[in-house]
């Protein structure tokens, strides 16, 4: 078996495996507290009127959680988990709709920190 799949910080098998840090070649998965944190995010940008839909692509080497303003559309944002790049510039970066990294980080909670400027509003 190629992948290692994780449940609750566990593989198949029995033994314990981090998700954090897979190997290259295995699946990456968002753990529910990174989870949680994207969609903590998310629902507050939903409720501003911003955001409309969002995708999680769990692949080899990666985990995405893409946001769309419109279901139709090209993802408007992407936040990707790539932890063999932990230790040269962060598993963490999230990608604009025409593929530019805007921002990369080691930790989720401060990367998306980003996003917070969408949700301040001018007060006349």
């Amino acid at each position: 078996m190629d992948d290692i799949l994780l449940h609750h910080g566990r593989n198949l098998t029995g033994n314990s495996a981090s998700p954090a840090h897979p190997k290259g070649d295995a699946t990456v998965y968002f753990v529910r507290t990174e989870l949680m944190q994207i969609l903590n995010i998310y629902g507050r940008l939903v409720a501003a009127g911003e955001w409309r839909d969002y995708a999680i692509d769990h692949m080899k080497g990666q985990a995405v959680f893409s946001v769309f303003r419109r279901a139709s559309e090209i993802p408007h944002y992407r936040v990707v988990k790539e932890p063999a790049l932990a230790n040269m510039q962060g598993a963490w970066r999230i990608v604009g709709a025409n593929g530019q990294i805007l921002k990369r980080g080691k930790e989720p909670k401060a990367l998306l920190r980003y996003f917070d400027r969408h949700l301040l509003k001018a007060v006349p």
